[in-house]
């Protein structure tokens, strides 16, 4: 009599077992399907478009046309930490940028530069130009002020800041 219970103990232990496992089977292939039918929905991956964030606001507001990047470089409140990289402008004083890694990059339009503190750690080789297209690429050591635009033009012609690379 032992032997018969421990048979039929055995046999429903393997066919729920069996049960289990169909079960568990059956369900897998249909979340499979639940989850494909559900991406298939979605939108697509997100890509950066490298754009600068809320450069429209800051444009309406302070006059700088930030384009694009790859976020080594961002607008900052100049004095809020030190070592920024400070650009010297006719039109809008002081605008500072926070450099971060060991290299950066930032297409802008900052119009009247005259000057540019480099930030602390890198070196900065910006890109101005003139009312004619004429270019103006200028090298600015890390933690020193060179002037730049009209202030080394010979005829005095006002610059427009559009492009900071950034290197250690």
């Amino acid at each position: 009599m032992n032997l018969a219970r421990r048979i039929i103990a055995t046999g429903a232990v393997a066919a729920a077992c069996v049960a289990t496992v169909i079960a568990t089977g059956l369900a897998g292939s249909h979340d499979a399907s639940a989850t494909a039918s559900v991406a298939d929905g979605e939108p697509g991956y997100a890509v950066e478009d490298f754009n600068y964030p809320q450069a429209d606001k800051i444009k309406d507001e302070q006059g700088i046309v930030l384009k694009r990047g790859d976020g080594h470089i961002a607008l900052a409140a100049c004095g809020s930490r030190t070592g920024l990289l400070e650009v010297y402008t006719r039109a809008n004083q002081i605008v500072c940028f926070s450099v971060t890694g060991p290299s950066g990059y930032l297409s802008l339009e900052i119009p009247s530069v005259y000057g540019v503190k480099g930030a602390a750690g890198v070196d900065a080789d910006l890109t101005l130009r003139a009312p004619d297209q004429t270019v103006q690429e200028v090298t600015v050591p890390e933690n020193s002020f060179e002037p730049v635009g009209e202030s080394i033009d010979p005829s005095g012609r006002s610059h427009i800041l559009v492009e900071i690379r950034t290197s250690a």
